[in-house]
């Protein structure tokens, strides 16, 4: 009687399975040319980023945390901080991350903001969304490896496809969220000077909803950063491989210089991106 009836056990598991056999027996093309899109694109910002010299990049971050923080000190202290993680050696790696950090959250703004604003104009939509962003929200990170292998195999590009899904909701819900705070009294009187709806939301409510949208870019990349390790675990490489061949060997030291090198790129991207968002707060 303790026990729970075996005749209910129902195989949820098989049905994703299957499912998502059934997508890749008709529709691997497609994924095919998925594939190959985000690849290009990684390959080129890849690139870009281990082309340009490594003291411009400091220079860049120093004059970022000067211009953006208005600190001269924090200017310093992010140059001084990339520095170290180049001293670690491990400034390529870094530079690897980076490329899909930041392909990862331009394919989840280019995702992330439309939903998020057809969520704010449709009850529907919002409804139906709501419980799938909590789903993304709630499921542990390692899961979504699962499909990521399933669809485009052991590469940058699952783990770019795995971030991404993981990334996402933030930048969703805070879209969603700051186009419905958006003033109606403000829209009502674009509408009354003739605004069409897309000029009233390129002109009106996106920029009024600029700071709120950009605390979700911010959100959205720290999640980015948070999947790093996770990601290397299909072939990201990057820091996130260092840190996991550290745990494989028990390399503290390998380890150490590794995270520390991803707390820094955390920190120095949370600050420069939450300064950016501080910029277009609309003052009270």
């Amino acid at each position: 009687m303790n026990q729970f009836p075996e005749t209910l056990h129902i195989e949820l598991g098989k049905y994703v399975e299957n499912f998502v056999k059934y997508l890749t027996t008709n529709y691997g093309e497609f994924f095919d040319v998925m594939k190959d899109g985000i690849l290009w694109f990684l390959v080129n910002v890849e690139t870009f980023l281990q082309w340009v010299p490594w003291w411009l990049v400091i220079a860049i971050v120093f004059v970022a945390g000067w211009r953006i923080k208005k600190q001269f000190s924090s200017g310093i202290v992010y140059g001084i901080m990339l520095f170290f993680v180049g001293a670690f050696g491990l400034w390529k790696l870094m530079m690897s991350t980076l490329a899909v950090v930041l392909t990862s959250v331009v394919i989840s703004l280019l995702i992330g903001i439309p939903v998020g604003i057809l969520m704010a104009y449709s009850r529907k939509v919002e409804t139906f969304m709501k419980p799938v962003l909590d789903a993304m929200q709630t499921m542990p990170s390692f899961v979504y490896l699962i499909p990521a292998i399933m669809l485009f195999g052991l590469g940058k590009v699952p783990g770019v496809f795995a971030t991404t899904i993981y990334a996402v909701p933030p930048v969703i819900r805070l879209t969603n969220l700051a186009i419905r705070n958006v003033s109606k009294e403000m829209v009502e009187a674009a509408n009354s000077f003739g605004s069409s709806p897309w000029q009233t939301l390129i002109k009106v409510e996106l920029p009024q909803a600029l700071p709120t949208i950009m605390t979700g870019v911010n959100q959205t990349t720290m999640m980015a950063m948070a999947m790093v390790v996770v990601a290397s675990m299909i072939g990201a490489k990057g820091l996130g491989g260092e840190v996991l061949i550290a745990i494989n060997r028990i390399d503290i030291a390998k380890g150490t210089e590794a995270g520390l090198a991803i707390v820094v790129i955390a920190i120095i991207i949370d600050r420069i991106t939450q300064g950016i968002a501080e910029r277009f707060k609309v003052p009270e």
